[in-house]
């Protein structure tokens, strides 16, 4: 993986490109570069992972009268198949790397190309003649792509901090992107990066800038289609889906690992990837996370009923890997919580992002790539709110339900209404949901509901998994987010995903046999988090010395409404399943940091 930028239409010095390499570093720490044309600079820092001397960028080619620089980011799981399609086309290659069948795919199908893509990308083209830029997401949102235009030129970057490297590129905030904060966050509307200035290319979307005025477009979204296979087709559809995702993404020049949390979505990863090693001879190095007296202090509850070591385990056990442990402390999590922000350019998931950084740090001294298991709960509806019959009910966002918590933060000067803000937004990605004509009310609900998830939950864990990993230069791949996989399963009858009434039914009977049985039954247990009190009071020690000074953030969100919020017992978490109080509390202390770290404006 990598991280891209470019400048067009804008006068850049050569201290400028160093002060926003400098910003990219992190994502690419093997290899720096730069080139300008004209009115673009293009702007690449790398991870080399496939074809380390091949790969280089900006890359060139010139094909039909046309030069071409591109600036990629992602992993194409589809390359073979392209390269060879493209070779019989006439194109030749120079090297194996994946960022040379994108660009030659560009020259041969121009935007088009997007639609014959596997993969998790975020690039941008540059037509040298034409004086075009071309950008592109991929379906699914993996990678991050934001970009602002800024007095006559264009400025993208996959991570705010570098558009906001730009000289005179303001850091503000305005009524729409403080009402995030305060009644979405850590979510976000989609399309936006909260900062006034800053949009973000949505995931399934193409941009192109030409003569100062850019164009986007949708190429990909989720659409209703008639089931026609019976479910024991269905089954066989979803096991060779899920493996052939994984199989794809193992490909690597390099050593890789999967994160191992004993849940089934991590293990049915880990079973594939190390049965798959051990036929060419090699171990899996497997990965988990845990804190310091979580034995003693494991509180079991509705969104997180049991710990994960035994099933760890047990997984071990059965495919042979070598397992490393990462254990952490309060103080460790603490002491994570400015460069989790910084990280994320956003106030984020507290100390589940907080752990996550560190828990990377860790991976990266082993492997450069690692597997993950996110965006299944979304795809095969495994979520607590799909299946509790009055939160499914409803209307609003499920992970969300404390409008009114959060309403009381809200300065008057901001004069925002907290319900219809919130209600105005669900209502139009539920309006945006394909749902085929004569669907039953349950059926279209849960489509709904999948829709919801997929745009702006999942958007959320995507967000934060990308920043905390590329961070530290890990590059990790989340196999279920194989758009193939999401394109089948939004078509599937609900009857079929919820098999035996089980969360996830469908998935668990598709991978039978894989798994102990222990594993494959149990029931969905979250990311982990501490429950040591000590966290929430060395967290509490920092609120209370916030509360007691002139701060940033007091002129963002009322200072009694955050008293009211901390000492108020909830029954809904602030977002999601895992932040109760600490880390309410932890988000609040990360919106005070963003604002003082991009000494942010207030517009409103």
């Amino acid at each position: 993986m990598c991280a891209i930028s470019g400048i067009i239409g804008l006068a850049v010095e050569p201290e400028v490109v160093e002060a926003m390499l400098k910003t990219m570093a992190r994502r690419g720490p093997d290899q720096q570069s730069w080139v300008k044309q004209e009115d673009a600079v293009l702007l690449h820092t790398r991870l080399a992972i496939i074809d380390p001397d091949g790969g280089r960028q900006p890359m060139e080619l010139t094909w039909a009268g046309e030069r071409y620089i591109l600036v990629y980011n992602g992993e194409l799981y589809n390359a073979p198949e392209l390269r060879q399609e493209l070779e019989q086309a006439g194109h030749r290659f120079l090297g194996h790397s994946d960022t040379e069948v994108v660009l030659h795919a560009y020259a041969q199908y121009g935007a088009a190309c997007v639609h014959r893509f596997n993969g998790i990308f975020a690039f941008a083209v540059w037509e040298c003649t034409a004086r075009r830029l071309f950008l592109a997401r991929d379906r699914i949102g993996v990678k991050p792509l934001f970009f602002g235009q800024h007095r006559g030129g264009l400025i993208f970057a996959s991570e705010m901090k570098t558009i906001l490297a730009y000289p005179g590129f303001p850091a503000r905030l305005d009524s729409l992107g403080a009402a995030q904060l305060i009644l979405l966050g850590p979510g976000r509307l989609p399309g936006s990066g909260v900062f006034a200035d800053i949009r973000e290319l949505e995931p399934g979307c193409t941009a192109v800038y030409e003569e100062g005025k850019l164009h986007i477009s949708r190429y990909w979204k989720l659409q209703d289609r008639e089931h026609r296979d019976t479910f024991d087709q269905t089954v066989e559809t979803v096991r060779f889906l899920v493996q052939d995702a994984i199989l794809r993404q193992m490909v690597s020049d390099v050593p890789i690992g999967t994160f191992l949390s004993g849940g089934l979505d991590s293990s049915i990863i880990t079973a594939v990837c190390a049965r798959k090693m051990r036929e060419q001879g090699q171990q899996l190095v497997t990965f988990s996370v845990d804190y310091q007296n979580n034995d003693r202090y494991f509180q079991a509850n509705k969104f997180q009923p049991n710990s994960d070591n035994a099933y760890i385990q047990k997984m071990v056990a059965a495919e042979g890997t070598d397992h490393r442990r990462t254990e952490l402390t309060p103080e460790d999590l603490v002491q994570a919580l400015e460069a989790a922000t910084i990280a994320r350019d956003l106030p984020g998931m507290a100390d589940v992002d907080f752990s996550l950084l560190a828990f990377c740090s860790d991976i990266r001294k082993s492997v450069k790539v690692a597997l993950s298991g996110e965006c299944a709960d979304e795809i095969f509806g495994g979520y607590p709110w799909y299946r509790d019959p009055e939160v499914r009910a409803r209307a609003g966002f499920p992970w969300a339900q404390n409008t009114r918590q959060r309403a009381s933060l809200l300065p008057d000067s901001l004069g925002i209404a907290a319900e219809e803000f919130i209600m105005d937004a669900y209502r139009q990605t539920c309006g945006q949901s394909d749902i085929l004509p004569g669907t039953s009310d349950e059926e279209r609900r849960m489509k709904e509901m999948v829709n919801l998830n997929f745009r702006w939950f999942m958007q959320t864990l995507l967000d934060r998994k990308d920043r905390m990993s590329m961070y530290h230069g890990l590059e990790v791949r989340v196999p279920f987010c194989d758009y193939r996989i999401a394109e089948y399963l939004y078509g599937v009858p609900w009857e079929f995903k919820d098999y035996q009434g089980r969360e996830k039914g469908l998935l668990r009977r598709a991978v039978e046999g894989l798994l102990p049985e222990e594993v494959l039954y149990r029931k969905k247990s979250p990311y982990p988090k501490t429950f040591d009190p000590r966290y929430e009071r060395l967290i509490g020690e920092r609120m209370n010395a916030l509360l007691a000074c002139d701060a940033p953030i007091w002129n963002l969100i009322r200072k009694e409404g955050v008293q009211e919020v901390i000492s108020g017992a909830s029954p809904w978490p602030w977002y999601g399943q895992l932040m109760r109080r600490p880390q309410t509390m932890a988000y609040f202390l990360q919106m005070d940091v963003w604002l003082r770290h991009y000494g942010v404006e207030l517009c409103f």
